[in-house]
């Protein structure tokens, strides 16, 4: 966010890249961890399935802690509040570092995730309330790069951590990150008085919505294992998070203004645009991260880290719309941003419905460019709308409502594209072993067993690119929520 930033005091600036600083362990860690699935198996000798929840339970902590954030604000000082998620997250990260088995990492990661949790609304709450809302757009931009760096570095630094070093400098990496953004909070960074300290803690839809968001996300996590979303699990605690939704709505009437996340939010068009476009973007934009580095393993070859090395024109894109996204968004509203936005995200990824094997990797590189100049340009503008015409009382509960969508858009982004591309490979894999078992296909058998393998191979890469339509459908269907985002296009 360096340039002409004249509208912005240099103040305001500072605290928003300690801000920043302190949320890039998390954003990064999370995505960390999953290249290193397998050599958690290996040395703790436990299990893929065991090992996963390393993963789950990070991401289940993270949605219980939001529905807190807004209460700590209310009651202490913002400053504090964040300083406490920081040393929360170091904690969290010494302990999974030095973890002697699985289920002391797991408990570990519980921490961290419960940390993360706290640290990216308080961030973004913090944030709003620090700049205003007329530079909301440039701010959330420079929130928006450890978003953005976090999913693309994380597999690059994961992979040469595994490889040159050990799974504990995974977490050992975070221990100087925290320790200088720690010392920046103290030193640098303004108090941000208690909102309200007579505030009582709405403990009743707290625990109604940190169960309901625990529940879904859940859900989601084992339709992705089951590669199918009617599994029994699925079924059941999804509908088990809906019905506490529904007694939360039921809560939240009865109680109006002292809950933890008022029913007024609902009643500003942008608020509603902005989640629902958020929950829709989880498919687009994490469905796609889960996509393409397999893509380049499995199709291309390539070894973990040159997977991860391969994304590098996406994240070279999505740095250079960030910046320009933020001050479009605070000129003509979040609207026409998303809009360009996901048009040139479609473009950016509705060739790979095409692309295989034989592709140049410098043509993938070119459109891989182009979608990170579009992909940059969507998370921000959606979550600066989440605030536009809120007062300064209702910012606390609107990053909740925002995190806990985004959160639960995430997961089910994933899942929907991991659980669609494997029934896609599952039921052509049924159909071709039928089509064997008629004797459908005969002839010199060595003629045969290549021909197997190129259909087989023919199947895997056919299921990438019906994942990558429906990534591209799902951006055009972004474009139906961001008809309610603010438009001062023409306007003064």
């Amino acid at each position: 966010m360096s340039g002409k930033n004249s509208d912005i005091p240099k103040s305001v600036m500072v605290t928003a890249w300690i801000l920043v600083l302190g949320a890039m362990a998390p954003l990064l860690d999370s995505t960390m961890v999953n290249i290193a699935i397998h050599t958690l198996v290996k040395d703790l000798n436990s299990s893929v399935e065991i090992v996963q929840w390393t993963i789950t339970g990070y991401v289940l902590a993270t949605g219980i802690a939001v529905p807190f954030s807004s209460w700590l604000l209310n009651k202490f000082d913002g400053k504090h509040v964040f300083l406490m998620g920081e040393i929360l997250f170091a904690i969290g990260s010494v302990l999974s570092a030095i973890s002697p088995n699985i289920n002391f990492l797991i408990g570990a990661r519980l921490i961290q995730g419960f940390a993360g949790g706290l640290i990216i609304p308080i961030l973004t709450t913090l944030l709003v309330q620090t700049a205003g809302q007329k530079v909301t757009g440039q701010m959330m931009a420079t929130v928006g790069l450890p978003m953005i760096l976090g999913p693309l570095l994380g597999p690059i630094f994961g992979g040469v951590i595994i490889k040159y070093l050990s799974w504990h400098w995974i977490f050992w990496v975070n221990i100087p990150v925290g320790i200088i953004s720690i010392i920046l909070i103290i030193w640098k960074m303004p108090h941000y008085p208690a909102q309200n300290k007579t505030a009582k803690m709405d403990l009743t839809g707290i625990i109604l919505l940190a169960t309901a968001t625990t529940a879904i996300i859940y859900g989601i996590v084992k339709a992705s294992s089951a590669a199918n979303f009617l599994n029994q699990k699925t079924l059941l605690f999804v509908g088990i998070g809906l019905a506490l939704i529904f007694l939360y709505i039921i809560w939240a009437l009865k109680m109006k203004e002292t809950v933890v996340l008022p029913l007024k939010l609902f009643s500003h068009n942008s608020f509603n645009g902005s989640i629902i476009g958020l929950f829709i973007a989880g498919t687009v934009l994490n469905g796609a991260m889960l996509l393409l580095p397999l893509f380049f393993q499995d199709v291309h070859n390539m070894s973990v880290m040159a997977a991860g090395l391969a994304l590098i024109p996406q994240g070279i894109g999505m740095l250079i719309s960030r910046p320009l996204t933020g001050k479009l968004t605070d000129r003509i509203g979040a609207k026409y941003v998303v809009f360009g936005s996901l048009l040139i995200t479609f473009i950016g990824t509705l060739p790979f419905y095409w692309i295989d094997a034989t592709t140049s990797y410098w043509i993938i590189a070119a459109i891989l460019f182009i979608r990170g100049i579009g992909a940059g340009g969507i998370l921000m503008p959606l979550m600066t709308d989440t605030y536009t015409g809120m007062e300064k009382a209702e910012i606390p509960a609107a990053s909740i409502g925002s995190r806990i969508v985004q959160n639960i858009g995430s997961a089910f982004g994933s899942a929907l594209i991991s659980t669609l591309v494997t029934a896609y490979v599952n039921s052509n894999i049924v159909s071709f072993k039928h089509n064997l078992a008629v004797n459908k296909f005969h002839g010199n058998p060595a003629y045969v067993k290549i021909f197997l393998q190129h259909h087989l191979e023919l199947i895997k890469v056919h299921s990438f690119q019906y994942g990558f339509l429906i990534i591209s459908i799902a951006a055009l269907l972004t474009a139906l929520p961001a008809m309610l985002l603010t438009n001062r296009f023409g306007k003064k």
